[in-house]
């Protein structure tokens, strides 16, 4: 590897990581994973050539795909993660005392066991916790075929290429559908808006014949370049989307959790969408 590691999400756009030191490369059964020792954003895990965390700002991401859609709900006892190898997501799901069992299904091991080994802070001992269960396999076959329903459901997924590209599909969406508990509430992370236009309206429209509320919520996350990062939202509760602000504060307090980005009034603004997604949503 040179000297600069150049992601290669985009075909006419790219952005590169001055790279101090390859900590971990190897093809595994399912993609080509890289973790180097980054000059400013510490150290970066890549799947396929891309980007998929940092440790300067996965705080961001992964506070806002848990906290959202867990604090929305207000009693999450059941959580389901899709995907989310690097085990932030899950540290964050188990910040919340009220949930008693987070399952996460990862298709690949080794992603796993490399970033624990290399990017410890992500999962911060998350994998030794008696309320996670993990579960090796494709995230299609388990919401396809598990007899189990959850009030949450989160999908950390790659972008639409790769392994990750079913994860997109309707018949994914279908078994988010049939995993869900009544009231329960889906979010998964969409890609950024303003380079990925068809990601936000294929989602839109495989999603809106599924569920009563589907809508996008936003956080601003560096590393995600070319604009806001856009986070899908689906239930069959309208409510959860529009909980007052007073009762995310109150919720947020009881948790005890303390955050570097969410917090409950950016939660509130984080449904207000510019313009730009709003003409995505309704082309679509």
């Amino acid at each position: 590897m040179s000297e600069w590691f150049d992601e290669t999400l985009h075909s006419g756009y790219h952005q590169g990581f001055r790279v101090k030191e390859i900590l971990f490369e190897s093809k595994t059964e399912h993609q080509h994973l890289v973790i180097f020792e980054s000059a400013d954003f510490g150290r970066v895990m890549a799947l396929d050539g891309v980007i998929q965390t940092t440790e300067r700002d996965e705080f961001v991401y992964h506070e806002m795909l848990a906290h959202v859609p867990l604090l929305a709900h207000g009693h999450a006892k059941d959580v389901l993660i899709i995907g989310g190898g690097d085990g932030g997501l899950l540290r964050e799901v188990l910040r919340h005392p009220g949930v008693e069992r987070a399952v996460q299904v990862e298709i690949d091991q080794a992603v796993i066991d490399m970033c624990v080994e290399y990017l410890p802070h992500h999962s911060n001992g998350a994998y030794d916790n008696p309320r996670a269960e993990i579960v090796i396999g494709d995230g299609i076959d388990y919401v396809q075929n598990c007899g189990r329903q959850f009030d949450v459901i989160l999908s950390d997924s790659t972008d639409p290429i790769g392994p990750g590209e079913v994860l997109f599909t309707s018949p994914f969406y279908e078994g988010i559908k049939r995993c869900l508990k009544p009231g329960g509430v889906f979010a998964a992370q969409n890609g950024v808006a303003f380079m990925q236009p068809e990601e936000v309206r294929t989602t839109h429209q495989r999603l809106s014949p599924l569920f009563a509320d589907c809508h996008f919520y936003a956080a601003a996350v560096p590393t995600y370049v070319g604009g806001i990062m856009t986070f899908a939202w689906a239930s069959d509760n309208p409510q959860l989307r529009n909980v007052d602000l007073e009762t995310l504060q109150q919720r947020f307090a009881d948790s005890g959790i303390t955050s570097r980005y969410y917090t409950p009034a950016l939660h509130h603004g984080s449904f207000a969408l510019p313009q730009y997604i709003l003409d995505i949503l309704h082309d679509g």
